[in-house]
């Protein structure tokens, strides 16, 4: 998930949680303006936050779950939004939650992980980042979770070393699986194929790297991340984001 925001810091999760979660972490969002946009990315996030937030002008419960976008989602605050996340990767979350998998974009949820809410909210009020992550880490960290699928997991590193760039086929034999089981195991843990994971992998190395570096070549880019070319570039990265990559460069350009 990738906002705009004054204050950000990543956490490294233990040592049990590294096969589930990519990392924990904490946003401070100033007012600045009510509207704010979640703009599509590869992994998924279970959302704490603190303040007021609102989807379609009603206020969202916390937690929620923000899973894999095909487009932005657009929240609204009306003051100083405190948000922390844990940042899971795809094929874990639903298995960390418990919980079927879906392809829902935004989902609430009715689930134990909520009675912590109250205590990140006083960790917060007192300004106790860390506490409050420890508190999330100790509570994933004891659930007694089964262990990752280890396809699941030698898929994944894959993926995510070749940034989405990487074929079905090529990810099965990283997997030492066949396409077939790969398949069926991706799409039992997180609701999306290979393909899908991967195409927003790439899209959001093509938006790091301009949001970076808004004068970069875009031809040579789409040859860097694997795309068939410019236009397949332009193609997924308006199919993601709303605006064409070139649209998106001239925004962040001074």
């Amino acid at each position: 998930m990738t906002t705009t925001h004054d204050l950000h810091r990543e956490f490294t999760p233990p040592d049990a949680l590294r096969g589930a979660v990519r990392c924990f972490w904490h946003t401070r969002r100033p007012f600045d303006g009510p509207r704010f946009e979640i703009v599509p990315d590869g992994y998924a996030e279970i959302i704490f936050y603190f303040g007021s937030c609102y989807l379609d002008g009603k206020p969202l419960p916390s937690p929620f779950l923000m899973g894999l976008l095909d487009q932005p989602v657009v929240l609204t605050t009306d003051g100083q939004l405190d948000v922390i996340g844990v940042r899971c990767y795809p094929w874990a979350v639903f298995d960390l939650l418990d919980l079927p998998a879906g392809k829902d974009g935004l989902r609430t949820l009715e689930h134990p992980v909520a009675q912590l809410h109250a205590p990140l909210q006083a960790c917060m009020a007192e300004g106790r980042i860390e506490d409050a992550v420890a508190l999330l880490a100790q509570y994933f960290a004891g659930a007694q979770l089964a262990p990752v699928d280890g396809t699941l997991l030698k898929a994944g590193a894959a993926m995510l070393e070749a940034g989405g760039a990487m074929s079905v086929s090529k990810v099965a034999v990283a997997a030492h699986a066949t396409v077939r089981t790969l398949e069926r195991k991706f799409k039992q843990s997180s609701g999306h194929t290979v393909k899908d994971v991967s195409g927003l992998m790439r899209f959001e190395q093509a938006r790091n790297r301009l949001w970076t570096e808004p004068d970069t070549n875009l031809a040579a880019l789409a040859q860097s991340l694997g795309y068939t070319d410019q236009s397949h570039l332009s193609r997924e990265f308006k199919r993601y984001s709303g605006m064409t990559p070139a649209a998106f460069a001239r925004k962040r350009r001074p």
